[in-house]
């Protein structure tokens, strides 16, 4: 099971950020980032969203980070760590505008993007961006397949429900020729989408529990026998980890995570500093090398 790290300072929710955080900056955001990467962790994470009505921001917060800023920046820092969007909103985006603005940041980071994507549930955002908002799910089904057809060609092409091109150039394109897709979210709907159009599921919010039972019943459908290369399974702890104080639990729980088959894990910490974030950094993979 891979680790990745769900970065902290870029997404601050009410009650879920340590307090160094409200003054952190880029540079903090780097120090993390290039210390996961020495430590061998395989990814980290930026989330999507433009702006936050002010009723909404009390319980999802207001601090979003644009993942596409972000990760130019930290892709000229880095080597290998690769760069993931958790999630990027599909109905926000035409597909051909994704291919160019994140093909082109897998181009000069050396092929380490991953699409994570998902629907998006914030009506709001969708009336104050033009985008559909009751057509989402099938709109977001179509985006994955013009995704698909058109991330690592320069001359794309693909018919859809929602989506038609060709006859056109996008250079530069993902120089990955197959350019991970992982669906978010936390419900059936969301990891049948993965089965049938991804690369990956990134589950949030659920019990290891919960997760399994979904799994077990995703795997008997005619979907995933289908499938010709296995689904990643990237979860998240739901309950921030404490490996310094806590590695007995901490590595119970890892075990649980691989015995359902998670491929990866988008770790939480508790932390108090950035110091105190990077010692749980070195702790956890301490302890995920026992595995």
């Amino acid at each position: 099971m891979r680790l990745g790290i769900v970065t902290p300072v870029v997404t601050r929710l009410p009650g879920a950020h340590a307090q160094w955080e409200t003054t952190a900056g880029i540079r903090e955001i780097t120090q993390v980032v290039v210390e996961a990467e020495r430590l061998g962790y395989d990814f980290c994470t930026c989330s999507e969203h433009v702006a936050i009505p002010f009723d909404v921001a009390q319980t999802r917060g207001s601090t979003y980070w644009d993942p596409l800023a972000t990760f130019g920046y930290l892709a000229a820092s880095t080597s290998t760590i690769r760069l993931a969007t958790f999630v990027l909103v599909l109905g926000y985006h035409h597909p051909l505008d994704i291919a160019k603005r994140y093909g082109t940041l897998d181009a000069i980071s050396g092929g380490r993007v991953v699409l994570g994507v998902g629907v998006g549930s914030l009506e709001e955002e969708f009336v104050l961006l033009g985008a559909e908002f009751e057509d989402r799910g099938v709109l977001a089904d179509d985006a994955m397949r013009a995704l698909r057809a058109g991330l690592s060609q320069r001359e794309p092409e693909y018919d859809g429900s929602y989506y038609t091109f060709g006859g056109m150039i996008v250079d530069p394109c993902a120089v990955q020729l197959h350019l991970p897709l992982w669906v978010g979210g936390r419900t059936a709907r969301s990891l049948r989408r993965a089965v049938e159009l991804g690369d990956g599921w990134a589950p949030f919010g659920l019990r290891t529990a919960d997760l399994s039972e979904m799994l077990n019943r995703a795997q008997e459908t005619d979907a995933w026998a289908r499938r010709r290369l296995p689904l990643e399974v990237v979860v998240q702890n739901e309950r921030p980890f404490d490996p310094l104080d806590e590695p007995d639990r901490v590595s119970e729980q890892l075990g649980r995570y691989v015995e359902l088959g998670a491929t990866g894990l988008a770790a939480r910490f508790i932390h108090h500093s950035i110091d105190h974030y990077c010692e749980q950094l070195a702790a956890l993979a301490t302890l995920a090398t026992s595995l």
